[in-house]
């Protein structure tokens, strides 16, 4: 075999060392150096795994407006003697009870749902049971807690009165419909109230509630979603962008360019 070719051989076998090395830094470096030090806009990731969207939520703090007035007459009529059924109607001490109450309180809570089967609503329907089940979360607390303090006696003369739970729930449905819907479909989004209203009715002419109870627990019912929607979505787009990155890390090309010239970036975490 002649000189030339030998050295020819030996010059082939050093490169290939010399790549091989490369790699293995690479490999090294991509398995200690988090992936969060790297550019997103750079990175492909190889595994053709699908990703989870990031959802944007800006909050606006004029929502809390509406809510915290409902709260705010409903306890100012409760607080004043002979306010807290602002003289609407004369009640009667003996009145048919209407029991449909008792489940448009529940059922609102899927309403929603129902809405997304004929409008195109704003967020999937995993979102929406999480932003229904977190509301009635704050809800409930809120809403039990306040019932216990204030104590107030309800027209039939049984305890916790202020405020309804019933128009609570009932709106909570109703202004989580309203929030998925207003942008598509504004019949879809308003029609929830109407139904929360009549629920609210169903309790005053139950004697169950005075309407600074409606009116309060309309007012909690709305804060419980609103709340939700602040605190649900930067915890699910941070556990989405965390998801998303352990299906990034490990295999991971990159080009880089620097003033000595430009290469490839190659990461695989074992």
């Amino acid at each position: 075999m002649s000189e030339s070719v030998m050295n020819s051989m030996k010059g082939n076998r050093r490169l290939l060392g010399l790549l091989l090395s490369v790699w293995m830094f690479c490999v090294h470096v991509g398995a200690t150096v988090p992936v969060e030090e790297l550019s997103s806009d750079s990175l492909v990731t190889l595994e053709g795994e699908q990703q989870i969207p990031i959802v944007s939520y800006t909050f606006q703090p004029k929502s809390l407006i509406l809510p915290a007035s409902l709260i705010t007459v409903g306890a100012i009529g409760t607080a004043i003697d002979g306010m807290n059924d602002f003289h609407l109607f004369s009640r009667k001490d003996s009145v048919k009870q209407i029991h449909v109450d008792d489940y448009l309180e529940w059922g609102m809570l899927g309403w929603v749902f129902a809405c997304d089967l004929m409008g195109k609503e704003k967020h999937n329907w995993v979102d929406q049971l999480c932003l229904v089940t977190l509301a009635e979360g704050l809800n409930a607390v809120m809403v039990h807690s306040v019932k216990h303090f204030v104590d107030e006696t309800r027209p039939d003369g049984t305890d916790h009165s202020f405020p309804s739970g019933h128009t609570a729930n009932a709106f909570l449905g109703a202004h989580l419909a309203w929030k998925e819907f207003k942008d598509s479909s504004p019949v879809l989004a308003y029609s929830g109230y109407a139904l929360a209203t009549f629920v609210a009715g169903c309790r005053l002419h139950n004697n169950r509630h005075w309407v600074a109870d409606v009116v309060a627990g309309a007012g909690f019912g709305m804060l419980s979603v609103e709340l939700a929607y602040l605190v649900y979505f930067p915890v699910r787009n941070a556990i989405a962008r965390k998801i998303n990155l352990r299906h990034n890390d490990r295999l991971v090309l990159s080009p880089t360019v620097n003033p000595g010239g430009a290469g490839l970036y190659l990461s695989y975490r074992f």
